[in-house]
């Protein structure tokens, strides 16, 4: 928790002056019962209506001095820990936002939702309190105790007891609730993750009658939310009574002892119920602080799981003096690459990969299932790093290349199409927010996208919902090509984002792909048909480069090639062709 303090730093003020105004609360709390004593003791005792008068109204305005001390704590604190909170959330967006693909590999969607949200809550909660209870309830207990001494030592005695059982109580309960509180977080990712793919795949579920495995699934992951909460708040609930009970003999004792004072003439009656109300307090302020402890413990939990996104190794990241010089020419090499998720010593998932692809060529890469297509792609823009070899571009390994710089020079369309909320063309400017009006449309027009868009009503202003689910599969796909196509990139990526478009369509996007000026085109594709134009074509199996080359070429000397070339267009291979 003490390396998040740093985002209350810039509310220092408002956080030093809440507790402040909570002194002046305290203070006020404090001077009641003794005030009240004195009525009681000298007013009522001896009949003095005018000093029962005057007390009464100070006691009224030292309330009111009090409740404007309270009232200030609470906007004080609230506006400290709303800013903690917006800025803490606001930074693990940020470092979110840097995550190389292997990072999401390990923080998973749901598990990022509920750390940007529900933790992230719990610990701007936590700040509010210890600007408030924090201070209150040790205060409390402090200024309690030197008034009960003060107002007699002897019945102060009986705090020697009480408290440390108080103590002994909370520190047991601090201790068994932080792994609870812990696997309550953990309980809530599950659920999120449930409800995000629920909601994510809501037309699979209708179309395969899955309604009922799904509820069945939420039900599970809500069962055993319920059941860690209710394992956490349990300890909580049960230990309970128990600290009332010593709260209460507490109380007695203090009515018992100090009766037996009254009756010797060592006490007054009205000192008897200040010592009441002090001891109450002190007994409510350990309570307090016992049920901080607890809510600390639910936060700390919260805390760890926020540093360690927060403190996570960003593996993708500039060098100490990366080159920023503009790619221009959108040469990529590669030179015996290999790649592993796990790193070194890991499957190799590509293999001693080599290849060129020249300035402006559109080169496609066919393989089966699982061969490393897509990876193959994602270490272009260094969305993950090679294990061993180098992949160059313009020259240059990637690794030397300023980040932004490279991948401003890239566009890609992956394979699961990504719209966001909001117009048609808000989608195509997402590419280059800067672009003009005929930019849009032509890019529309070389991705086969404008004239379905130019039917609907509201042409270029439809609003689509979030991640395109009111248009078609091909539809989805064009306007993503036209966004990257907008960006102008010097290198276009492709996998296999034309997998639900017509062949009369897709071969008129290769077409218009064709007349884009200094573009080095990347296409990953399953149909032969895609790729037959290709200027080199990759073929790869199991993560290695088992043969390129043009189409006739392959069908002359690639064994596999041929195969799926038979498999997709019915014909027998004609080896001298």
């Amino acid at each position: 928790m003490k390396k998040l303090l740093v985002y209350l730093k810039p509310y220092w003020k408002v956080a030093l002056l809440a507790p402040l105004l909570m002194v002046i609360e305290v203070i006020c709390d404090l001077s009641q019962p003794a005030l009240l004593a004195r009525i009681v003791d000298y007013g009522i005792a001896k009949g003095d209506i005018s000093f029962i008068l005057r007390t009464g109204l100070l006691m009224v305005g030292i309330a009111f001095i009090g409740m404007i001390g309270g009232v200030g704590c609470t906007i004080a604190s609230t506006i400290a820990s709303q800013g903690f909170g917006t800025d803490l959330r606001a930074s693990v967006f940020r470092k979110i936002q840097y995550f190389s693909f292997s990072n999401l590999d390990r923080f998973k969607a749901s598990t990022l939702i509920t750390r940007l949200t529900n933790d992230i809550t719990q610990l701007q909660n936590l700040v509010m309190m210890s600007l408030r209870i924090v201070v209150r309830a040790p205060l409390l207990f402090l200024g309690g105790i030197i008034m009960t001494i003060y107002i007699n030592y002897k019945l102060a005695s009986i705090l020697v007891f009480v408290i440390p059982l108080l103590i002994l109580v909370f520190t047991y309960m601090v201790r068994k609730s932080f792994p609870l509180f812990t696997i309550v977080q953990q309980k809530i990712d599950k659920l999120n993750a449930v409800i995000l793919e629920n909601l994510l795949g809501i037309r699979v579920v209708k179309a395969f009658v899955r309604e009922e495995l799904e509820k069945l699934r939420f039900n599970n992951a809500n069962e055993e939310l319920m059941q860690a909460s209710l394992n956490a708040f349990m300890l909580m609930i049960t230990f309970m009574p128990l600290i009332m009970l010593i709260m209460n003999i507490g109380v007695v004792s203090v009515l018992w002892f100090g009766g037996l004072l009254v009756d010797r003439g060592d006490m007054h009656v009205g000192q008897i119920m200040a010592s009441v109300n002090y001891i109450t307090q002190i007994l409510f302020s350990l309570m307090m602080i016992g049920n901080i402890f607890v809510f600390i413990s639910r936060a700390s939990a919260s805390a760890e799981r926020v540093n360690e996104i927060l403190d996570a190794e960003v593996d993708i990241k500039n060098t100490s003096n990366p080159d920023r010089t503009p790619i221009t020419r959108g040469e990529v090499i590669f030179d015996n690459v290999s790649f592993s998720y796990d790193g070194q010593g890991g499957e190799l998932v590509l293999k001693d990969i080599s290849f060129t692809a020249s300035p402006g060529e559109i080169v496609a890469i066919l393989g089966t299932t699982g061969s490393g297509k897509s990876t193959l792609v994602n270490l272009i823009p260094r969305l993950y790093d090679v294990t061993s070899g180098r992949v160059l571009v313009d020259g240059k390994d990637v690794r030397d290349i300023d980040l932004e710089v490279l991948r401003s020079a890239i566009s890609a369309v992956p394979q699961e199409t990504i719209l966001f909320s909001g117009t048609i063309r808000d989608n195509i400017l997402w590419g280059n927010e800067s672009a003009t009006e005929e930019e849009v449309i032509e890019s529309a027009k070389i991705a086969q996208a404008h004239d379905f868009i130019m039917s609907f009503p509201e042409g270029y202003d439809t609003v689509i919902g979030q991640r395109g689910v009111d248009l078609s599969g091909g539809q989805k796909q064009r306007i993503a090509i036209a966004r990257a196509i907008i960006k102008k990139p010097v290198i276009l990526i492709l996998d296999d984002c034309t997998s639900a478009v017509d062949l009369a369509t897709e071969q008129r996007i290769l077409k218009g792909l064709k007349r884009l000026k200094r573009c080095t085109t990347f296409i990953i594709a399953q149909r032969i048909s895609t790729i037959m134009n290709a200027d080199k074509i990759l073929v790869l199996d199991d993560g290695e480069l088992i043969a390129q080359g043009t189409h006739l070429e392959l069908l002359r000397s690639c064994p596999l090639y041929q195969e799926i070339y038979k498999s997709q267009m019915g014909e027998e291979v004609l080896v001298d062709a």
